[in-house]
């Protein structure tokens, strides 16, 4: 296995340790004998708690936010590092571009439009120029997320460099010496930074001179694949965590440490830690570090997503529309779509529990084979939407616009569902709040329609799915657009 060499002297002063490099040995080698535990989550640090890659590399799996967890905050911002450390992150993940004025600021694209909004070239552009912008995830964390400023790399380094392992990539991928320089003046630097690089970059050789470990990722859209031959350039290899099955194992095989980014679900988290990769560089970390519930009603008032609530597609396009002025969320993508609740799950299915929620279609009614609703049941977080195959079974209830509600099962695997049940309601009405509770107990699963003309209710004795998990659904492609609000859960009994 080819590790880092120790720094000799010099600059830096600090080499890797016997016993970093015996750990980062174990890490990859014992990793068959020791097993993985998908159950074990990173705790939040004691205060004035420092951590190190050797710490790092004994978790099981280990954790860092990847640009600053950017499912919870305009990514790769002071404000982004410093929440994500307030959550428990022990790492960071940083990439960062050079200005015309050579200083390195923190940002993953090399324009700034993106983030800004402002189509300007970092490379070409002063630090002056580029205080001058702000970023905005608003289109990705709701109307209320705040606007913040391209930090400094160094004001961030300053802030946690001693305390945090960075995992620093340089993404104009130049001459290194500058950035290895930077790092070097930072206390036992060779026990805190990583070098991240793509699989294809040639920095490796003068990193590792200056003795730092070094991590190389190999992305599914580039051309060259992990073979063993690549994976003794690095110390730690990292894949996406859309990589097939095999493809992880192959890397586990190689007896390095791997890496996978960028974990949004518990469900990706799941999957590649039982595949074998040991470090989950996770885009939501607040969420996926826990297995519990985060809070019992929704947060749309406050327009910004609460952590573990996303759209079916992990893209800025497919992310509903969060309306603080009516504390609602807006689902009018131009395709199906479903929108996970995670941060109100898992729900105890086993127990029994409640959902009550309200929707509408405040603009008008789909056609009538359009139809929208909750799916619950499910046993994890991974995607759902009707009439394609899901992980796990689950329950499905629709609204149709003739009033009809209708509750379906659902297997695990399948694309269809089957009927347990209808129930005559009052026509949707555009505009108009409709209220609905969920109940799940031990042996039975009923959804009722509370507004209108008194309570019609569709059950079945059934206890197949007591998966924790639900999705907010709309059934249809093309307009128009459908609103939930005032989703809450509680306990069967109460």
């Amino acid at each position: 296995m080819q590790l880092a060499a120790a720094a000799s002297g010099g600059a830096t002063g600090a080499g890797i340790s016997r016993r970093s490099v015996f750990l980062l040995a174990g890490a990859g080698l014992g990793m068959a004998a020791t097993g993985c535990h998908a159950g074990a989550r990173v705790a939040p640090p004691a205060a004035n708690s420092i951590a190190t890659v050797e710490d790092l590399l004994t978790r099981e799996p280990f954790y860092a936010a990847h640009r600053g967890s950017q499912d919870n905050w305009p990514e790769h911002t002071a404000e982004a590092y410093r929440r994500s450390v307030e959550a428990g992150a022990e790492a960071l993940e940083i990439s960062v571009h050079r200005t015309s004025d050579n200083v390195f600021v923190c940002h993953h694209d090399p324009n700034t439009l993106r983030m800004t909004g402002v189509d300007k070239e970092i490379a070409r552009s002063t630090y002056e120029e580029l205080l001058e912008l702000s970023n905005n995830a608003k289109a990705w964390l709701g109307p209320n997320s705040p606007g913040v400023p391209l930090p400094k790399l160094t004001d961030v380094l300053d802030q946690y460099a001693a305390s945090c392992v960075i995992f620093l990539e340089d993404k104009a991928s130049g001459d290194p010496a500058d950035l290895l320089d930077i790092m070097d003046k930072y206390p036992e630097p060779t026990r805190h930074f990583v070098w991240k690089q793509s699989g294809t970059a040639r920095q490796t050789p003068a990193v590792k001179e200056r003795g730092y470990l070094t991590w190389g990722y190999f992305a599914e859209d580039e051309s060259v694949k992990l073979t063993a031959q690549l994976a003794e350039r690095f110390d730690l290899v990292g894949l996406h965590w859309s990589a097939p099955d095999g493809e992880v194992e192959r890397a586990v095989e190689y007896g390095k440490p791997v890496l996978t980014w960028d974990i949004h679900t518990r469900f990706e988290r799941d999957r590649m830690v039982r595949l074998g990769a040991r470090g989950i560089i996770c885009a939501n970390l607040p969420y996926v570090t826990t297995d519990a519930p985060r809070a019992d009603a929704d947060s749309f008032a406050g327009g910004v997503r609460a952590a573990g609530d996303l759209p079916y597609a992990l893209a800025w396009t497919h992310q509903p529309v969060i309306q603080p002025a009516t504390a609602s969320i807006r689902l009018d993508h131009p395709v199906k779509a479903s929108y996970c609740m995670g941060s109100m799950c898992p729900l105890n299915g086993e127990a029994g529990y409640r959902i009550s929620f309200e929707m509408r279609w405040p603009d008008k009614l789909p056609d009538e084979a359009g139809h929208a609703g909750l799916a619950f049941g499910q046993a994890n977080d991974a995607p759902y939407r009707i009439r394609e195959a899901a992980s796990s079974g689950g329950y499905h209830f629709v609204q149709r616009t003739d009033g009809t509600l209708e509750l379906f099962g659902r297997q695990a695997g399948e694309t269809s569902g089957y009927v347990l049940g209808s129930s005559a309601a009052t026509r949707p009405v555009p505009g108009d709040w409709m209220r609905y509770e969920v109940r799940v107990t031990p042996d039975e699963v009923s959804v009722a329609r509370l507004d209108g003309d008194g309570e019609r209710t569709v059950s079945a004795r059934n206890n197949t799915y007591r998966g924790g998990y639900f999705f907010l659904c709309r059934n249809y492609d093309g307009p128009p657009a459908v609103e939930f609000r005032s989703i809450r859960s509680k306990p069967a009994a109460n």
